[in-house]
Formats: C-alpha cells, structure tokens, sequence
C-alpha cells in the first residue's frame, strides 16, 4: 500500500470548527507514532516543533499551530495537542500487521488551516513514511 486520504469532513457549531481525516499508511503504528509524537517526525512533515514534551500535561508548541499541553497521551495510540484556538488529535489504529490508520481531529475556533492545508500535510506524512523514515 502506498497510502492514501479519505476526503476529510468539515463541520461547524458556532464559531467552532472541526475537521476529520481518516489517513491510511504504509507503515506500523510504532513508525507512525514517532511521525506524530517526536518534533523531529511532526518536523519531518507538520510544521517545526518549538517544544515538546511527550507525557499527559507536557508542554507543546507548534510553529504556526500554537503552544499549550498535551491533553491526551496513550504510547503508540494517541498524542492530542490542546494549543491556543484548537486541539490537535492523533489517534492510530492497527490496520493488518504492516500498516495503520490514523484517525486525525482538528478542532478549532475562528480561523486555521484549511482541510487542503491539511491534505497538504498528510501527503508529506505519507511521503515522509514511504521514504526511509526513522520509525
């Protein structure tokens, strides 16, 4: 597999918003989860990582994202990032014994990236996963 995004889904309540990503990968959890929860895998395709601290209540900042906590921390599960104006949820999920899904959330108020912005970066990820990346 080379992977591959499902279209994302868009709502709106107020002036929240939130968007959905299902992204399919071509690597196991493990290696993924390096790509979502170390700053030189969010770096390798997000956006530069200004800190990070990778435990429940650590410290994160996202160039271009914010800084906040870390409001959800499962090791090879899920990293959900709580910064200014959204929250950031990885959630990864086994898929056969070689690749993964990762379920994504961003929910935010007023203005951010737009579902391309993140299509975007999700390409970069699976492209960044198909190269050697240190998983």
């Amino acid at each position: 597999m080379s992977g591959s995004i499902a279209q994302g889904t868009s709502q709106t309540h107020g002036n929240t918003h939130i968007l959905h990503f299902l992204v399919r990968l071509p690597r196991p959890m493990e290696d993924v989860w390096a790509a979502v929860a170390t700053p030189e895998g969010i770096g390798a395709w997000c956006t530069a990582v200004d800190a990070l601290e990778p435990r429940l209540d650590g410290a994160v900042s996202l160039r271009g994202l914010g800084a906040g906590r870390i409001t959800a921390w499962d090791v090879d599960r899920m990293a959900e990032y709580t910064v200014e104006g959204g929250r950031l949820r990885f959630h990864l999920e086994r898929d056969g014994t070689a690749e993964s899904v990762l379920r994504f959330t961003h929910e935010f108020q007023g203005e951010g990236p737009t579902d391309m912005d993140w299509r975007r970066r999700f390409e970069r990820l699976i492209a960044a996963l198909g190269a050697d990346f240190p998983g």
